[in-house]
């Protein structure tokens, strides 16, 4: 289980986040929702390490992190997905994929079967290079490398952001395999309400920085939260 209490975040004099709470739990979708600049982004940084934050706490299991760098973050099984993949351009599909060795210890660096089965494309283009594929390919290769890591908890940054409707819906059914085997915590920041929605089994809101709405699906009007999401 993943949860965040009272999380505050400054880019310099500005403050970006306002006492953010969150949960996710293994088993479960936690979508993050919100327009374009209200926070959601660096909340994932912060979870993952990537940015630091000012004030509040980083949970994982009931251990506080602790301002975590992003390698103590992986360690503590958080895995990041950001926004524009950041795939290798020059390395192939495979060595991308190996990356994700660097927090494992060096008997369990191998890539599993479960992988390939996942996203059948990359073992059909694991030995092109990363730039080479298409933004829907490299948003699978992101992902899988992820996963590469044996997360607890995935952090996905707008995964359906540019792609084509197919490879959205492929997206889609990985997350919800994910969710249904009940062994990782899922926390999807995503644009696309149809999407979020659909997965979601809970979700958080934000605007300015601070949670305007939040609760599992059973109890959040679909209505009222798309256009809290919309303004």
């Amino acid at each position: 289980m993943l949860k965040v209490e009272a999380l505050t975040l400054h880019y310099g004099q500005s403050q970006i986040l306002h006492g953010v709470d969150l949960e996710a739990h293994a088993g479960q979708v936690t979508a993050v929702m919100g327009t374009n600049g209200v926070g959601k982004t660096s909340l994932l940084k912060a979870i993952a390490g990537r940015h630091p934050y000012s004030g509040g706490t980083v949970s994982v299991h009931g251990t506080d992190l602790r301002h975590p760098t992003a390698f103590r973050a992986a360690r503590a099984g958080i895995a990041y997905v950001p926004q524009g993949r950041e795939v290798f351009p020059l390395l192939t599909v495979e060595e991308n994929l190996e990356t994700g060795f660097a927090c494992l210890p060096r008997h369990t660096r191998a890539i599993p079967d479960r992988i390939f089965e996942l996203f059948p494309v990359l073992h059909e283009m694991r030995h092109r290079r990363g730039g080479d594929l298409s933004g829907g390919q490299q948003q699978q290769l992101a992902i899988a490398r992820a996963l590469i890591t044996r997360p607890r908890i995935l952090l996905l940054d707008e995964p359906t952001e540019g792609i084509q409707p197919n490879i959205i819906k492929q997206i889609g059914r990985v997350i919800a395999q994910l969710r249904e085997e009940g062994e990782i915590a899922i926390v999807l920041v995503e644009q696309y309400f149809d999407f979020a929605f659909d997965l979601a089994d809970r979700f958080t809101a934000l605007s300015r920085g601070a949670v305007i709405r939040e609760g599992p699906k059973d109890m959040v009007d679909r209505d009222a939260l798309l256009q809290s999401v919309s303004i």
